[in-house]
């Protein structure tokens, strides 16, 4: 299996649908982030944008409200089931958004439609990144612009990695993080994603770091280690006793962070900003 179909495997399955399940949750916890997304794409005010990696919605449909019946907005997302609820969510809310499912990386969008191009966490699982980005750049407009927010690295963020730290003598089969492979910090070297986003056709790349607290609380750290991340993927195979006590000492591990009823961290991210230059 290669990395892109390990991808789609993924997000089509367990950590999909740990997602959709813990929905209302993340969107809470990354409320200040796509803040401030949805205000930088709207100081622009785009006829047409496309949020890629969108996830269940939350981040598309801010947008689309923001920008209200001036935009055209589309999500794409290569999970089923996530796209799934990011229709709903779009239903409930009367959100004039459209989503496909699809791999941004390779999927034939109409050349040169969307002036807009976001993602808030969505692009960090591409297996070719220049790839993707050139892809995307087909699909933008000269001139468009692209806003990303990515995490930095993991030792910026050890909020991120508390859960598999603490399991990892009781999960010994816990997959090793590598440096630049598509996951949540493949793009957490300023200096690569520059080079990645030059050579896919984008221009006045600007990187700039982002810090921003976020919080939950306390009382959902349990369900967050059982279904998030590695941990939480590892958990949905293991017997009763382990997931209980990997549970266990992963939520102690989170003690650090937690401030009275509140579990408290600062988001270490790349703002990413650039424009499509012509092709």
């Amino acid at each position: 299996m290669n990395a892109a179909e390990d991808q789609a495997k993924r997000w089509n399955s367990t950590a999909g649908r740990a997602w959709v399940d813990a929905q209302d949750q993340l969107d809470r916890l990354f409320k200040p982030l796509e803040d401030l997304l949805v205000e930088a794409v709207a100081a622009h005010a785009p006829r047409e944008m496309l949020d890629v990696g969108c996830g269940t919605g939350g981040t598309t449909v801010a947008i689309a409200r923001r920008l209200g019946t001036t935009a055209s907005c589309t999500g794409v997302d290569i999970s089923v089931p996530m796209i799934e609820a990011a229709r709903a969510r779009a239903e409930r809310d009367a959100a004039p958004v459209a989503f496909i499912v699809a791999d941004a990386q390779t999927h034939t969008f109409e050349a040169a439609r969307f002036d807009a191009i976001v993602s808030r966490f969505g692009v960090m699982f591409f297996s070719d990144p220049v790839a993707a980005f050139a892809n995307l750049r087909r699909g933008a407009r000269d001139g468009a612009r692209l806003q990303v927010i990515a995490w930095r690295g993991p030792a910026d963020n050890p909020f991120m990695t508390t859960a598999e730290r603490a399991a990892a003598p009781l999960l010994p089969n816990l997959p090793e993080r590598k440096a630049d492979a598509p996951g949540q910090f493949a793009l957490a070297n300023d200096r690569r994603v520059h080079a990645i986003l030059d050579a896919s056709g984008w221009s006045e790349v600007e990187i700039h770091p982002l810090d921003v607290v976020c919080a939950m609380p306390a009382s959902e750290l349990v369900t967050y280690v059982s279904r998030m991340g590695p941990v939480g993927t590892a958990l949905q195979e293991a017997d009763e006793a382990t997931r209980a006590r990997v549970v266990d000492v992963a939520r102690q591990a989170f003690e650090p962070f937690v401030h009275g009823e509140e579990a408290r961290f600062t988001a270490a991210c790349w703002m990413v900003t650039a424009r499509g230059g012509r092709q």
